[in-house]
């Protein structure tokens, strides 16, 4: 049963039967076998084949809610019965932010797997936003994400403390005394992240900066690691995680520049659906901040 459930939730977060069938390592005529006994079991429709794409019916979507109550019931079970053997799945799918992904996650990870070497770890990033995305469509079953905590639809626990610095190449020879009030920071040429990353919501709550007025932004990346890479060859200047940046500081490539009065500190969340409840999701939420710490 769960399988079939399995498969079904796939192909309709996919809308595909071959995106479905790469996604689950099964061959496409399984895949659309499966969907074919169960149409066949509820006696009707639930996809409108078309010739290059499928779609959900009216009687499809609701099947989908019923799906997805029942595997969060299936996960439940097996998470109470790991407590009891004291056993971990054989793989944990995480999703982080880009920055905890790249910079606090993978030693956390290597500490996970020499304590337990037989447990693989599929970890996906991508700003706060997608993150959230994948928890709420069920894609994933937790995860940790930066800066806001507002969805509804999910529940944050606070995990690591971490602060936002302004820095730039440690050959930039402006503001030699290392501190800049506010109104300088407003003019200094800035190189920022897009939309939807954590880093930038909280530098916009923690400076509020009016509608009108903005950062002198003049460049944007999709990653953390392009804006270090940038900055390499360029006295602009970033605010970024001072975990992202630790190495930078201690190699001598980059930089802290002090914001006068001004201190960007925030939580990276862990984060899941609302009402949802896992042992396992319990202690890779105490591993990760146990050995962050």
């Amino acid at each position: 049963m769960k399988n079939k459930l399995t498969i079904f939730k796939t192909v309709a977060h996919y809308c595909s039967f071959t995106r479905a069938a790469e996604k689950l390592y099964i061959s496409q005529p399984a895949i659309s076998k499966a969907i074919r006994n169960i149409e066949l079991e509820h006696k009707t429709t639930f996809f409108i084949r078309k010739r290059n794409s499928i779609e959900l019916t009216e009687d499809g979507k609701l099947f989908l809610v019923y799906v997805n109550k029942i595997l969060d019931v299936y996960s439940e079970m097996e998470n109470h019965f790991l407590k009891q053997q004291k056993i971990l799945p054989d793989i944990i799918h995480l999703g982080a932010s880009t920055t905890i992904g790249n910079y606090i996650l993978p030693k956390v990870i290597a500490r996970f797997r020499a304590k337990f070497p037989d447990i693989d770890f599929e970890l996906r990033s991508g700003n706060s936003e997608t993150i959230e995305t994948l928890i709420t469509d069920r894609q994933l079953d937790f995860g940790i994400t930066e800066g806001k905590n507002t969805n509804p639809q999910l529940q944050y626990r606070k995990l690591i403390k971490d602060e936002i610095v302004l820095v730039t190449n440690v050959r930039n020879k402006d503001f030699k005394n290392g501190v800049i009030d506010k109104s300088t920071l407003m003019e200094i040429p800035i190189v920022g992240r897009e939309s939807g990353s954590g880093t930038k919501e909280i530098i916009n709550k923690t400076l509020h900066i009016p509608k009108k007025k903005k950062l002198n932004n003049v460049a944007s990346f999709s990653s953390t690691e392009a804006i270090r890479n940038y900055l390499y060859y360029s006295n602009d200047y970033a605010l970024l995680s001072i975990n992202s940046v630790t190495e930078d500081l201690i190699n001598n490539k980059l930089r802290v520049i002090d914001i006068r009065d001004v201190t960007m500190e925030r939580w990276f969340y862990f984060v899941s659906r609302t009402g949802f409840q896992s042992d396992v999701m319990d202690y890779i939420a105490n591993f990760i901040q146990q050995e962050h710490n």
